[in-house]
């Protein structure tokens, strides 16, 4: 690391959970981050502030006055500009030591091994089903651990998968579509929970990179945020899955 860096990262740097050799992971780290929306903005904030070496961004939509109040990592004159080129040139203003790499497009069944073999951990953040499927099923083929990460009204959830064959895996949660989607379009959110459940995977991430703390692996985090309760639960693995079994 350059002085710099040194002298960006020090504040963690100084925690013995990281160190030098965390900083070093984290510089030396891929992680891909699914969906630029309000969970993707604030964990790719907080990871590219943290010295991730390399974060990539998947997304083929552009920016709507409606994220606003929650996609933290957009302005008002980004309306109508490709999400992940914004996300580009914000994340690279707050760290140019970070390299980004943005992938415009949908991830689908087709591509999804391809992109997330690149990578060393995923983040998927979307709001929607098929994708979390096909997210799921690459990162088993891959063995590459997920975060994942999931918000409406004032409800968040976040749970990570180490997608090893021996744990639970997002469909071992998940088993089939649910028949009463809710989305954060017909629902509702409160745009400072995107922040929060962001965050959170953020800092999952970073513990999987640095090796600090324990992971949510094989469990699921709720929170409440107009009680501000939360709880955790054990998430085991589904003898009857129909993706890691």
């Amino acid at each position: 690391m350059s002085p710099e860096e040194v002298q960006r990262y020090g504040r963690q740097i100084l925690l013995k959970e990281v160190g030098g050799p965390g900083q070093a992971a984290l510089k030396s780290a891929r992680v891909l981050i699914v969906g630029a929306g309000g969970l993707g903005g604030p964990a790719s904030l907080y990871l590219a502030a943290a010295g991730v070496g390399t974060i990539g961004i998947v997304d083929d939509d552009v920016v709507e006055l409606s994220n606003l109040h929650r996609q933290i990592q957009f302005q008002t004159g980004h309306i109508g500009q490709s999400k992940t080129a914004c996300m580009e040139a914000t994340l690279s203003a707050l760290n140019p030591h970070v390299q980004i790499k943005t992938h415009e497009m949908r991830l689908t069944d087709d591509n999804a091994r391809e992109l997330i073999s690149a990578y060393d951990l995923v983040l998927d953040g979307t709001d929607d089903f098929p994708t979390r499927f096909a997210v799921n099923v690459a990162c088993l083929a891959t063995h590459t651990s997920l975060v994942s990460g999931a918000l409406g009204r004032f409800d968040g959830q976040l749970a990570v998968f180490k997608n090893d064959g021996d744990s639970a895996c997002y469909r071992c949660f998940v088993p089939v579509i649910p028949d009463d989607i809710e989305t954060c379009a017909a629902v509702g959110v409160l745009g400072a929970l995107a922040g929060i459940i962001g965050s959170m995977m953020a800092m999952e991430a970073l513990k999987i990179l640095t090796g600090a703390g324990k992971p949510l692996y094989g469990k699921l985090f709720l929170y409440d945020g107009l009680s501000a309760d939360a709880r955790t639960i054990r998430l085991p693995k589904d003898p009857n899955c129909p993706a890691c079994t």
